[in-house]
């Protein structure tokens, strides 16, 4: 009988523990609900990643938000979101095997190897490959083996179609997880195949969130992207539209050194936010300007505009 009633001591403990344990937990899995009602997914706030550089090419950190000054159509807007933080981001590489890349081909997959190796394990990359037209030759992955071995074998022949490579390469990054996105592109010549025109890419590139870099190889007296031929304007203006930037080396053996510093740019970026002013939603082309106030020494990229949204307010509340 005592037996009994010890037993039936433990048990009625273990309910009351029990009861008290679920009755503690009740206002917490509350909480957490009415939190998650609380959540606002903010889609009207203007992001604007900035890259500093000094005198000698030098990235600069460090900054803070009362730094800078940014402007929208001349009118000065309010830093609502600053962070200077590393995060993961999504790179399309836009590789040239066209036949004038036939004697810079090893050097060009050296210094391909070297981007990749920049990145960090949440980095995704993706690779297309061209010539006579595009051909996505790697989707988006983390394995970065795979995607220097995607290029081992291959043989430098045909023309040259950078603009739909381009083009290719901006479809792609829409199916890409993260949403800091980039494309490099390695060239040594200008476009001569593509069914789309500049234009047709140039537009196609201001609708897109999406910084592009490129580098364009120049190592003869006659080449495409010399210093004043149409090739090398046309793709300094993608980058500079798109707060990317375009390098012009003269040697091949430049490649490596170029690839290492724009993945360490891509890692040491400001990222500006503001709520517009203008709350018109015409889908109009509106201009951006970034200013940094520390020291005159220093020179800021950007991108140079992004269109205005159309429609009814797009900010989601979760209820």
């Amino acid at each position: 009988m005592t037996q009994k009633r010890g037993l039936g001591f433990v048990f009625l403990m273990i309910l009351v523990l029990t009861c008290a344990s679920l009755a503690q937990d009740a206002p917490q899995n509350s909480n957490q609900s009415q939190s998650s009602k609380s959540v606002k997914v903010d889609v009207d706030l203007v992001l604007v990643n900035v890259t500093v550089t000094n005198n000698r090419d030098q990235l600069i950190t460090g900054l803070d938000r009362k730094d800078f000054q940014i402007w929208e159509d001349k009118v000065e807007q309010e830093i609502v979101y600053f962070s200077a933080e590393e995060v993961p981001m999504s790179v399309g590489v836009i590789f040239d095997i066209s036949g004038s890349m036939k004697d810079k081909l090893p050097t060009a997959l050296d210094a391909y190897a070297t981007f990749l190796k920049g990145g960090n394990a949440l980095d995704e990359y993706s690779l297309i490959e061209f010539s006579d037209r595009p051909r996505v030759a790697a989707e988006f992955t983390t394995d970065i083996t795979k995607l220097q071995n995607q290029l081992l074998f291959k043989q430098a022949k045909g023309m040259t179609a950078l603009y739909d490579a381009v083009y290719v390469g901006l479809t792609g990054l829409k199916e890409a997880n993260n949403p800091k996105k980039a494309l490099l592109l390695i060239t040594d010549g200008e476009d001569n195949k593509s069914r789309y025109t500049f234009s047709n890419v140039k537009e196609y590139v201001k609708e897109q969130d999406v910084q592009i870099y490129a580098i364009g190889i120049v190592n003869d007296w006659n080449s495409q992207l010399g210093a004043g031929r149409t090739g090398r304007a046309l793709i300094e203006e993608l980058s500079e539209l798109t707060g990317g930037r375009a390098f012009f080396p003269d040697s091949v053996y430049e490649l490596e050194d170029i690839c290492e510093q724009i993945a360490a740019e891509l890692k040491h970026q400001y990222v500006l936010g503001y709520h517009s002013t203008n709350e018109a939603r015409d889908g109009k082309w509106r201009k951006i300007r970034v200013k940094q106030n520390f020291s005159r020494d220093f020179d800021v990229r950007a991108k140079t505009g992004y269109y205005a949204p159309t429609g009814a307010s797009a900010s989601i509340s979760k209820d």
